[in-house]
């Protein structure tokens, strides 16, 4: 039954996404078939949430379970029951097959800079990552995703959202050793801050837009010297312009968009997006309404690509959406309530910001803009006028080519 639904689910969420697009016959059908073709890779995604075991949840709870608790408990259920629940199983098969996405750039670390907690859900995607293996191919380098596509099968690109940093203070080298650790257990892409200021730089929630520290240069030449992609997605504007200046290997935004088109503080502005592209760089253009501006749907996204396509070339954009496929049972859950939390540290957004307003929550749109809606985007993309080539490389081939350049083999 929740397979039954899901397929319900993902057939409605194309139906609206048809109906803002309103393709010819052959625009759909060139654009599905290209997609289908074609290395698809999401430059910055959230994956999968599962149902949670809601009677294991209660009983933490009832049980005195402290709220890091309760939530470590919750975020294992929700990203590894895939993995162990038949149903569950069946309906994860048939997302991936719906998307027609490739590989995932996996947020794959809490955000924050403390290894202890960026490594709990790099540990939860890697165990789903080898325990369906004949879904999932296992990927670490660039060649990796390739063969996933040759072979059938789908694959994540681990990203941490932060720089692992263990707050020592000890050194330089001392703190930046993690880095090279997290590598070797996977991470390929790391944010060099979250929403607030760490010690790297400015994130965007920060009014101030203080630009990159003397150890921020130091992190991303560490960086680049071990391979891991630079990601500004949530830095400030002065953090992510200095860092794209600084580096020596191409540096994205990998879920984002165009402050021309969107003032928001998760948008880059044009001198941000030329520092960008001239690192060799990308920038991901995410789903999120409130980020889109505009109609805030399938078409504002497509708006955005054609604003960074125009003006900086096909070579330097892509798709990073940010957002989950969402269990068919997920609606229906009677999660047990738990205590107020405050507000997490990283989680700094201004007071008036977009995000929280149902003005970017409507239907319409977040059905249009649905994980599994990713073949539409491509026909979307045709209907633009883009070539295939052109295509080809927004929906996969540019960050392939990112990934290839700072890959240190």
């Amino acid at each position: 039954m929740p397979t039954q639904n899901a397929a319900v689910r993902i057939q409605h969420a194309r139906d609206v996404a048809l109906d803002i697009l309103k393709p010819t016959p052959s625009e759909l059908e060139h654009g599905l078939e290209l997609h289908r073709d074609s290395v698809v890779i999401e430059t910055y995604g959230l994956g999968f949430r599962a149902t949670a075991d809601i009677d294991a949840l209660t009983a933490a709870i009832e049980s005195g379970a402290s709220a890091l608790e309760v939530q470590d408990l919750n975020e294992d259920m929700i990203m590894t029951r895939w993995a162990t629940d038949p149903d569950l199983r069946r309906e994860y098969h048939a997302a991936w097959e719906a998307s027609g996405v490739t590989c995932i750039l996996q947020n794959a670390g809490e955000e924050g800079n403390a290894p202890e907690r960026l490594i709990k859900r790099l540990a939860r995607y890697t165990y789903l990552n080898d325990s369906m293996d004949d879904l999932l191919l296992r990927a670490t380098k660039p060649n990796d995703i390739v063969a996933a596509k040759e072979q059938g099968l789908h694959c994540f690109y681990m990203s941490c959202n932060g720089v692992p940093l263990p707050g020592d203070h000890i050194s330089v080298e001392e703190e930046l050793r993690y880095i090279r650790i997290f590598y070797q257990l996977g991470c390929r892409m790391m944010h060099l801050t979250y929403n607030r200021r760490n010690a790297i730089g400015d994130g965007c929630g920060e009014l101030a837009n203080a630009g990159l520290s003397d150890f921020g240069h130091a992190a991303i030449a560490e960086m680049n010297r071990v391979g891991v992609i630079i990601d500004v997605a949530h830095s400030g504007q002065q953090t992510s312009l200095e860092a794209a200046q600084a580096s020596q290997k191409p540096v994205v935004a990998s879920h984002s968009g165009a402050w021309e088109l969107t003032p928001h503080c998760r948008c880059k502005n044009d001198d941000v997006i030329r520092a960008i592209v001239d690192s060799g760089g990308l920038i991901g253009i995410t789903n999120i309404p409130a980020f889109l501006g505009k109609s805030g749907d399938i078409a504002a996204l497509l708006d955005h690509i054609d604003y960074i396509a125009d003006r900086y070339g096909t070579d330097h954009v892509a798709i990073g959406t940010d957002s989950p496929y969402v269990a068919a049972g997920v609606l229906d859950e009677k999660r047990p309530a738990g205590r107020p939390a405050r507000t997490r540290w990283e989680a700094l957004w201004p007071e008036d910001d977009p995000l929280f307003s149902p003005i970017w929550k409507q239907e319409r749109q977040i059905q249009s803009l649905a994980w599994t809606n990713w073949p539409l985007f491509t026909v979307g993309l045709v209907q633009r006028g883009y070539v295939d080539e052109e295509i080809r490389k927004i929906i996969g081939g540019n960050f392939l080519r990112v990934a290839t350049e700072v890959w240190p083999g």
